[in-house]
């Protein structure tokens, strides 16, 4: 007897949609963003890539789309919006990350400058 393989509605796409605020975008953009970070540990390895997180589940499916809805189904993928303010505050820490690069860089500009009088 063999195995029998899940089909395209195994998970079931309403508790799909429970677990993603009931926002089909947020669940196509979460599935898509986590089926990219698996098939970048499946093609990192043996490279010494050791920030990649391996499939969390077991599964028939080799399809790295098909194991990430299936971490999200058993709730080892956890969806969460950020508040405005911690939009905000990711905004400013990149524009003060911006401005230092720009002032180190002048000042390195400056620095190995000759000024001929």
């Amino acid at each position: 007897m063999s195995a029998e393989r899940p089909t395209l509605v195994d998970p079931p796409i309403e508790q799909l949609l429970a677990k993603a605020e009931n926002s089909k975008f947020t669940l196509v953009s979460v599935a898509a963003l986590r089926a990219r970070e698996i098939n970048e540990y499946y093609n990192g390895l043996g490279q010494g890539h050791g920030s990649l997180i391996p499939p969390q589940v077991t599964s028939m499916s080799n399809k790295s789309l098909s194991l990430a809805l299936e971490e999200l189904y058993e709730d080892k993928l956890q969806v969460r919006r950020p508040s405005p303010e911690e939009i905000e505050a990711e905004r400013m820490e990149q524009e003060a990350l911006e401005l230092s690069t720009r002032e180190a860089s002048l000042d390195d500009f400056l620095s190995n400058e000759t000024f001929d009088a």
